[in-house]
């Protein structure tokens, strides 16, 4: 993902779901799916349509990335959210990165630790105020 320009307001409601759901790689019912569970809230229109925010795509990344990187199901990344809102803690950074670790010893184990994924979640400016 392209990094925001800094005239944009990250909270400002703008992506449709399919646009939402393509920029993350998922289908538009696991938008809808992690909606249903409680993991992100898109804004409406008055007519009903879900619009994402840079906010929205951020979380929906972390989401991606827990469930398929970390093997996360949903009911846990529910917690880690809660835990990570409740104790200003950056939880989900140090699970990344420890996760990037391991990824490190498994992979190359006499290797130089590899500069993070371009689509690493942590370098996105996550704010724990967004839900």
């Amino acid at each position: 993902m392209a990094s925001p320009r800094p005239d944009r307001d990250p909270s400002r409601p703008v992506y449709v779901i399919s646009v939402a759901a393509g920029i993350v790689s998922a289908h538009p019912r696991t938008l809808r799916i992690y909606e249903d569970e409680g993991l992100l809230c898109p804004a409406r229109t008055p007519s009903n349509i879900r619009l994402y925010s840079e906010n929205d795509i951020r979380r929906l990344l972390w989401i991606r990335h827990l469930t398929r990187e970390r093997g996360v199901n949903l009911a846990g990344i529910r917690i880690l959210f809660e835990l990570e809102e409740r104790l200003g803690a950056r939880i989900l950074e140090a699970l990344y990165a420890e996760g990037m670790g391991d990824a490190e010893s498994t992979h190359r184990p006499h290797a130089e630790a590899a500069p993070a994924p371009t689509t690493d979640p942590t370098s996105l400016d996550r704010s724990t105020a967004d839900r």
